[in-house]
């Protein structure tokens, strides 16, 4: 226990403390009733700046990133009309993860598949989606393939966003002769109209946001439009 003194500085100097005059005492020194500490005082000060430190950092924080994606494994549109096959549907804009697989699908003739599957997702820095198709058939333009995949990716370093994608081209023939994709939008011309392009890829960087989509193969041409392999992947890193 704190007792009063009438004195100032001994035992209160070896701890840092200075006795606060409230009152004379008849001894012609100080009657001390509290006690006024400069380190005690720099300590309260410390915390201060600590707490608004941490309120500071709270509030970078709840900058929180926003995702979006799609998957489609196959899309088919013939003279107006139009279906999704093995669609994942948008991904929140809080992220999560969504994901849809079919087998041994025929469209109405168009196209053919024996399996296919999408995923999208969205955590952390990345928002990446992936749509893949084993022992595709396209007869209205001669295509074959064993494997058809195509992925997409958008991520934040910091507020920067960035976008990447590729896609797996198996055992592609078109018209019986096999066919390469080594580099994004390749272009085919066949009779009739009708183009066929491999590893089509479209993105945008633009300040916070970053968008990408992949198709593995997309065929246009008088009435119809089908994607095969359709990846899509958006960030913003607001």
């Amino acid at each position: 226990m704190w007792r009063s003194a009438t004195k100032s500085g001994g035992a209160y100097a070896q701890f840092g403390l200075r006795p606060a005059c409230q009152k004379p005492s008849q001894e012609g020194g100080c009657a001390v009733t509290k006690f006024v500490s400069p380190r005690l005082g720099l300590l309260a000060a410390l915390v201060v700046v600590v707490a608004v430190g941490a309120a500071t950092v709270g509030v970078a924080n709840a900058q929180a990133t926003t995702y979006s994606g799609h998957a489609r494994p196959l899309s088919v549109t013939a003279f107006g009309a139009g279906v999704a096959i093995g669609d994942t549907g948008e991904l929140p804009s809080t992220g999560g993860s969504q994901s849809a697989s079919l087998t041994n699908l025929n469209v109405l003739g168009f196209v053919m598949v024996g399996v296919l599957q999408g995923t999208t997702s969205g955590s952390g820095t990345q928002s990446t989606s992936q749509a893949s198709l084993l022992t595709v058939s396209i007869p209205i333009v001669g295509l074959t393939a064993d494997v058809l995949k195509s992925s997409s990716m958008a991520q934040c370093n910091g507020t920067s966003p960035s976008v990447s994608g590729s896609s797996e081209l198996v055992n592609v023939t078109v018209l019986g002769l096999p066919i390469s994709a080594p580099t994004p939008n390749v272009a085919i011309t066949l009779p009739g109209g009708i183009s066929v392009m491999l590893n089509e890829q479209t993105s945008s960087v633009s300040g916070t946001k970053g968008s990408i989509t992949v198709n593995a193969i997309h065929v246009t041409g008088p009435g119809i439009d089908i994607v095969v392999s359709s990846a899509q992947s958006d960030i913003d890193c607001s």
